[in-house]
């Protein structure tokens, strides 16, 4: 990789994105100590290949010199093959929607959202250290009342509580999806966002081929897979945020509005049953007894909320591929439920809209078997001009409060919503 001063990282995004079809940029400028300060920009020429998913085909569709082929029907198995079949040093960028594997029940994005699945792989790469990250200030905001709770969101947390209380599931992550109408250019859109909210995985990725265009701007807190390699040995780490409170402008009360998503106990036990989900997705893939949580419930704060985090970590068997391994946590327990296959199921029921690649992964995969992604939340979209969709949801037990639920779910979106503002 060729190195770029940060000085010159927004020009240069914003030329490349001007110029090349195909680009992608991994933002390191909101990083946090556990997630590095490095960025990569990379553009694709013309001959270069990318990979996207049509979820209501089942066809995966290979891009390259101008012409695209389906060459398959399961997107993880063809990066698998793109991973093996090329250069020892390739690295992937991109993502997957949350209806990316074909055998859990997750409707398709559909012929007017984003794929289900975009992956490319640049010719061009230019690497970016950051220096040091000033720090996630308190917002100047004060709580004030939420927006009423709409028809359509009561019905489905009605219809949620009504399976938890069967003992269908023991919680559910509904979501919604809000629609902005907005002529702004999606390069100028995502330098509005990384200044607006910071993050650690933060990231552009843009995808203009016909019948495949989309666009994904992230400004994500929460890891979703990092798989580093070491001596032979990979481990695999997985950090779910279950559980969130708005930021307060009063230091004082900001402290103690910390304190309390800390020790909340529905709050706890959202996270919990969360932890519990992942502990067995890795043991999937994991060598036995090798599984373990370093961290549980710690908070961590950002510009507009604090966030209740916990830390799940195991070393994958030697006979297991670092994508099988992202395979078997798809998609993220915090954006699902426990348990994952029958509170899918209700997800599918419930939810007025398909997710897209919302609460899906984006990130990078490398042919050594080393991988870090994020999962996608506080992100736009976009799969034609001037058409934006921003997901947002919460984890909902019987404990939960459809009043408090909706205004969580909107404070998730807050700052997604200022881009338009800019």
């Amino acid at each position: 990789m060729i190195p770029l001063d940060p000085a010159d990282l927004a020009a240069t995004f914003t030329e490349v994105a001007a110029r090349h079809d195909r680009c992608v940029w991994l933002d390191g400028g909101g990083s946090r100590e556990w997630s590095g300060r490095r960025s990569i920009l990379g553009w694709l020429e013309p001959d270069d290949v990318s990979l996207t998913y049509d979820a209501a085909r089942h066809q995966v569709t290979r891009h390259a010199g101008g012409r695209s082929a389906v060459v398959g029907d399961d997107v993880f198995a063809v990066l698998e093959a793109e991973l093996a079949d090329g250069p020892a040093d390739a690295q992937w960028f991109g993502y997957l929607g949350y209806a990316a594997r074909p055998d859990l029940p997750a409707r398709p994005a559909g012929p007017d959202g984003v794929p289900d699945a975009v992956w490319v792989r640049p010719s061009h790469l230019r690497l970016v250290d950051h220096p040091a990250a000033a720090g996630h200030p308190a917002p100047q905001r004060e709580e004030h009342p939420g927006d009423p709770v709409p028809a359509v969101y009561a019905s489905a947390f009605a219809r949620v509580q009504e399976h938890l209380h069967a003992g269908d599931t023991y919680e559910v992550n509904l979501t919604e999806r809000i629609e902005v109408a907005a002529d702004l250019d999606p390069a100028a859109a995502y330098l509005a966002l990384r200044r607006l909210n910071p993050a650690p995985y933060a990231g552009f990725l843009q995808h203009r081929v016909p019948s495949a265009t989309g666009w994904l701007l992230s400004s994500s807190p929460e890891r979703y897979a990092l798989i580093t390699s070491a001596d032979g040995t990979r481990h695999l780490e997985t950090k779910p945020i279950k559980g969130t409170l708005p930021r307060l402008a009063d230091p004082e009360a900001d402290a103690v509005q910390r304190e309390r998503l800390r020790t909340d106990p529905r709050f706890r036990a959202e996270n919990l049953m969360i932890v519990d989900l992942l502990r067995n997705d890795l043991s999937i893939v994991c060598e036995p007894g090798s599984v373990e949580v370093p961290e549980l419930m710690a908070v961590e704060s950002y510009a507009t909320v604090h966030q209740l985090v916990s830390t799940v970590r195991g070393r994958i068997r030697a006979d297991s591929s670092s994508v099988a391994a992202l395979r078997a946590l798809f998609p993220a327990g915090s954006m699902t439920g426990a348990p994952k296959l029958r509170t899918m199921q209700i997800i599918d029921a419930v939810e007025a809209t398909p997710r897209g690649a919302y609460a899906g992964a984006f990130g990078w995969i490398g042919a050594d078997g080393r991988a870090d992604l994020g999962v996608v939340i506080r992100t736009l979209t976009s799969a034609e001009p001037g058409r934006w969709s921003i997901g947002t949801g919460g984890g909902i037990t019987v404990l939960s409060d459809v009043a408090s639920e909706y205004a969580e779910a909107r404070l998730k979106a807050e700052r997604l919503l200022a881009v338009f503002d800019h």
